[in-house]
């Protein structure tokens, strides 16, 4: 993995699609593995603020996999990571979220269409015509003249029913797009289906045959798509150059990070921007019972899913002292959601047994009554920490379904709104350098 943001000129292209489910992560996947089997050096990229994606792309091309958020990030931010993923790569391949179009609000803003516009990367359209044919033209056309600034460069059928289907499916785009390519008919295929949970899908770390499906998945696409057309469609950014970025001001300089099952929702720009800063990054596992380093000035605990492995991680001695011991010592220990989770008196699971966690901060969480929380934040704090001043302002996400039975009492950390500024709340608790909150902080808020 790439230690600093260094500025890249790789031509890259945005793979979206209408709408979630029509098969955007498969094909990212498998054309970042074919590519790299071919000898290309190959990137992938993910819009917006999904934590599970990059690990997958990562493990396809071998290579980091940075968000790019066009509402979360500070232009600078957002510029440095788009350098990074280019540096010595051939080609970037970006994934879009949810629709092309879907945003926040009725203009969708923070969208990957804005994504596209912003860096200039052309859009690839993948579409999942089961129960339709000619009709995807309309659906089709309709998203190539939306928006004048969002170019497509090509679309590709998911989950055609044969060649029959293909074909007319061919001639109704000539008919409505002329001019449009056809990149890639894919049939449905089973075999290639992605095992999901409530979060999203399962890990890439949980899979003990990823390389396998990446494998047969990387055949699959070279078999029923155009990948040296598609290659082609790549363009430069028009971003400026950008070689620093910090989204997140380092915890400490020897950070021990939990890193494992349960602990894995970490955004890699955030790591790689505290080294950036000239942190050093101390990885171990509470699921091993693995305590923090015990010369590491700072501990982060970040999202993941304690939920599934609350009873473990509760007789987990080793790792619970050891956390202690470091709150004691004075270090710096922050929480993201499921590390927050882990932080509080006590979490019950989904079958409804409570299992008693660090309780270094007054919250009990449940999954037995599952609350979903989605969307993005705008966080003040309401305390001077290692993050940064009393005042100072961040933007993240919010995923997770646990409810929360008592938070308190206690400083709170954050004062939160969502995206529009509606709805503004405390969260999270704060107990000197310690703090917890559910948010995942993506970057520093624009001054």
């Amino acid at each position: 993995m790439a230690d600093r943001f260094v500025g890249g000129t790789a031509p890259g292209l945005i793979l979206a699609a209408p709408a979630s489910g029509s098969g955007k992560t498969l094909v990212t996947l498998a054309l970042l593995r074919h590519y790299a089997q071919s000898g290309m050096a190959v990137a992938g990229a993910k819009a917006g603020p999904d934590y599970i994606d990059p690990a997958f792309h990562a493990a396809a091309s071998s290579r980091p996999s940075f968000n790019l958020d066009p509402w979360a990030m500070r232009p600078e931010t957002l510029a440095a990571l788009v350098a990074a993923t280019g540096q010595g790569a051939d080609l970037v391949l970006c994934e879009g979220v949810m629709g092309l179009f879907d945003g926040i609000g009725a203009r969708g803003v923070g969208s990957t269409a804005d994504l596209a516009a912003l860096t200039g990367w052309p859009v690839v359209l993948i579409v999942d015509v089961r129960g339709q044919a000619t009709s995807a033209a309309a659906t089709i056309a309709g998203f190539a003249r939306h928006r004048a600034d969002v170019p497509l460069a090509g679309v590709i059928f998911n989950r055609i029913g044969g060649t029959r289907h293909r074909d007319l499916l061919v001639e109704a785009v000539a008919a409505a797009c002329p001019g449009l390519a056809v990149l890639g008919a894919l049939p449905r295929n089973d075999a290639l289906r992605m095992p999901e949970r409530h979060l999203g899908l399962v890990q890439a770390r949980e899979h003990g045959d990823l390389s396998a499906f990446l494998d047969r998945a990387a055949g699959f696409i070279a078999t029923h798509c155009d990948t040296a057309a598609l290659a082609r469609c790549g363009r430069p950014t028009r971003l400026p150059g950008s070689q620093t970025a910090v989204p997140v001001a380092p915890l400490g300089q020897r950070i021990a990070i939990a890193e494992d099952d349960a602990f894995a929702f970490a955004y890699p720009a955030v790591r790689a921007g505290w080294r950036q800063a000239g942190a050093t990054l101390l990885p171990f596992s509470p699921l091993a019972d693995q305590p923090p380093a015990s010369d590491a000035d700072a501990v982060y605990l970040p999202g993941g899913y304690p939920e599934l492995h609350a009873g473990r991680l509760a007789g987990n001695m080793r790792f619970l002292d050891g956390l202690r011991s470091r709150v004691d010592a004075g270090a710096a220990v922050f929480g993201e959601c499921g590390g927050y989770m882990v932080l509080g008196a006590g979490l019950v699971d989904a079958a409804g047994q409570r299992h008693a966690m660090a309780g270094l901060l007054p919250l009990e969480a449940s999954f037995a009554a599952r609350n979903l929380h989605l969307g993005y934040r705008r966080a003040r704090l309401l305390v001077d920490t290692p993050y940064g001043p009393k005042g100072a302002a961040f933007r993240g996400h919010e995923f997770h379904y646990a409810s929360i039975l008592t938070e308190g009492p206690g400083q709170p950390l954050f004062e939160v709104s969502g995206a529009q500024g509606l709805d503004v709340a405390a969260l999270g608790r704060v107990r000197g350098r310690l703090a917890g909150s559910f948010i995942h902080l993506i970057d520093r808020e624009t001054a």
